[in-house]
């Protein structure tokens, strides 16, 4: 086999990934983007979640939002403000979440998280591919009961989770590197724009 003959597939990949980027919604990504600000200039903490890449993705977007959105590189080093976003992935307790796999099933390990750390100001961030994962739907319905805000990152026709949801981005495609892929696309655009915002805001550090 000549492996050479492997990149021919590259400028198809690229004109997909540009055609899924071409779809996106800007308009409820500016919505995204001023329902975060406002969460960040309120405190508020905000939980985020996903399976899989969606998990990648959220443990990448929760580490951003902390340290990523700061103007100058040094972030929270340097900060003279003492603000920074709260931001935290419920993916990376590695040992809660294999305890309540084990004892209460798979479908527990957000919003039992949730039970323990939420209130009544939080925000949930649900990142799910089909929209349909049982853990995040559960984590979902739980904040829809608590009138906890659902922020959610889909794809396909955005399943349950888009029902679930205050708001809602969409990925109108059905294979999962796409959808994955342009959600973190969206992620890093989100951040450069808030980086952007706390400058204007005065906190240029």
């Amino acid at each position: 086999m000549d492996i050479d003959k492997t990149t021919d597939f590259l400028p198809l990949y690229k004109k997909e990934i540009i055609a899924e980027i071409e779809r996106i919604d800007e308009t409820e990504i500016k919505k995204v983007i001023k329902f975060l600000w406002v969460t960040y200039k309120s405190g508020d903490p905000i939980f985020i979640i996903g399976n899989g890449g969606s998990a990648a993705n959220a443990s990448h977007f929760a580490q951003d939002l902390v340290k990523g959105t700061y103007p100058t590189y040094h972030g929270l080093r340097d900060d003279r403000f003492g603000k920074a976003f709260k931001a935290i992935s419920l993916v990376d307790n590695i040992s809660f979440i294999t305890a309540t796999s084990n004892d209460d099933g798979y479908e527990y390990i957000f919003v039992n998280q949730l039970k323990s750390l939420a209130n009544k100001d939080s925000l949930l961030i649900a990142i799910s591919g089909s929209g349909n994962s049982p853990n995040v739907l559960s984590a979902a319905r739980w904040c829809n009961l608590n009138k906890i805000p659902v922020m959610s990152f889909t794809g396909g026709d955005g399943g349950e989770l888009k029902k679930l949801s205050t708001l809602n981005v969409n990925v109108y495609n059905t294979n999962m590197m796409h959808i994955e892929t342009i959600h973190s696309f969206i992620f890093h655009y989100i951040i450069e724009q808030l980086k952007w915002i706390r400058v204007q805001d005065g906190q240029d550090i």
